[in-house]
């Protein structure tokens, strides 16, 4: 294992810095998603990239990370990925969008409902947005109801329906949509007979929540009892659960399912897809009132379709999910092992499915830490490695991990003289992190605007 005094480094910033300050003048919170904002770093420590190879990544002052969350959890092959490359290379030099259908959207499709067999149709979108608020609208034309039931879990879509459920509401009118609990049958239950729902939003799982024995099934039958579509966001959980979703891995087939993420290894597209008899309202085969599904200019753009079609392609002939898997084991025991040899264990741990792994950071007094999370994100980076997660990508080699938990070592033991002093005070990390999802600007609220 390298020492991790080899791999600590005085890393410079600056250029990131000014980039990163001309960003906030320009772009609302300095970034186009909130999950990437430098709020969810340290001060002045958050790399501004300019490209990424694999698993790797470099930023604009020179630096080198070890990258986790691969690109929100979009890329599972690895950046540059040469077989995607060269598909969408192809495929945007003939033309990128049509006034017609071209050939390479029947591939995409034979390609999509091959893998998910629970599906009959699909239609392909650019952003995962998009086609979950889709699968509401197909939902409520169906049963004629309003209401939307959604699962206690993180996000969903930016629009209305989600977001008005959300702390940052600003600017939304009342929504109607409920929450239940997750693993829990008596709260779903609850809800569907409170309300005439017209569907059930949820993730199957999450990185640190599996189903409960006959939790889903009995999901399943609870939608079919009162007439609810069942959806399920497979965002995540599509081709990193399994090639099939999250649906294949637990055998329980939902109404309609949302799709996006690592689809395009990191290109940008989505589908929503279901059973025929619902998708067919937004085609012509109805005598219903047709819905407007989803009609976008880029959702067929050829070069998002050709990033599919290739990543299909490697799912069948290669095994993204086992090495990711492989990668997460070997991470999530290492880091483990370092935190538990210094008596940390219960204070920085490591949560998840292998493939989709999770840190969390706990006070002394054992309760989540936004200042610690701040230290150990801090000192990850002085170590080269990036991540808000521990998500692999199957790009990522035993060398990598074993590089990950040396710098992990050093980090946790930084972590451990903190909480013997009782806080992070004197380690001078500034401003903690903060949610994404907040109601305001601060804790990390940026006091001076540049002229």
């Amino acid at each position: 294992m390298p020492d991790a005094t080899e791999l600590i480094a005085q890393r410079s910033f600056t250029r990131s810095n000014e980039l990163q300050d001309r960003l906030h003048d320009l772009v609302p919170g300095g970034a186009h998603t909130y999950a990437r904002g430098a709020d969810q770093y340290p001060e002045r420590m958050a790399p501004i990239l300019v490209r990424g190879s694999g698993c790797r990544v470099s930023d604009s002052d020179g630096n080198e990370f070890i990258e986790y969350g691969m690109g929100l959890r979009a890329v599972t092959l690895g950046h540059g990925y040469g077989p995607v490359v060269a598909a969408v290379s192809r495929a945007i030099a003939d033309g990128v969008g049509f006034t017609r259908p071209t050939e390479l959207e029947l591939e995409a499709a034979q390609d999509f409902l091959s893998l998910v067999p629970g599906a009959d149709m699909v239609k392909f979108a650019k952003n995962g947005s998009d086609v979950t608020t889709a699968a509401v609208r197909l939902a409520r034309a169906v049963t004629g109801r309003e209401t939307v039931a959604v699962c206690a879990q993180p996000f969903f879509s930016v629009d209305d329906w989600f977001i008005g459920t959300t702390v940052m509401d600003s600017g939304i009118p009342a929504v109607d949509t409920v929450r239940f609990a997750y693993n829990d049958l008596d709260s779903l239950a609850g809800v569907l007979s409170s309300y005439d729902v017209a569907c059930v939003v949820m993730e199957a799982a999450t990185a640190v929540a599996e189903p409960a024995p006959g939790y889903l099934e009995g999901v399943r039958a609870l939608c079919d009892r009162h007439g609810a579509l069942l959806v399920f966001d497979e965002m995540i959980t599509g081709f990193r659960w399994s090639a099939g979703g999250a649906q294949q891995v637990y055998g329980v087939v939902p109404d309609l399912s949302c799709w996006g993420k690592a689809m395009g290894n990191g290109f940008p597209i989505a589908a929503l897809a279901g059973k025929r008899e619902f998708m067919e309202l937004g085609g012509l085969r109805t005598d219903r009132d047709r819905v407007f599904l989803l009609s976008t200019t880029h959702g067929a753009e050829s070069g998002g379709l050709a990033a599919f079609c290739a990543v299909a392609q490697a799912y069948s002939t290669l095994d993204p999910i086992g090495r990711m898997e492989q990668a997460g084991r070997q991470l999530a025991e290492g880091v483990r092992a370092v935190a538990d040899e210094l008596g940390i264990g219960e204070y920085l741990q490591v949560l998840g499915r292998p493939s989709n792994l999770v840190f969390v950071t706990r006070d002394r007094a054992g309760e989540p830490s936004q200042a610690f999370r701040t230290l150990f994100l801090r000192e990850l980076l002085r170590g080269g490695v990036l991540g808000q997660s521990f998500v692999t990508s199957a790009a990522h080699t035993p060398a990598d991990i074993e590089q990950t938990v040396a710098v992990c070592r050093h980090a946790a033991h930084t972590y451990l003289q903190a909480l013997e002093q009782g806080d992070v005070t004197g380690f001078r990390i500034g401003r903690p992190v903060a949610p994404a999802l907040r109601r305001r600007a601060e804790p990390r609220r940026i006091e001076e605007m540049r002229q």
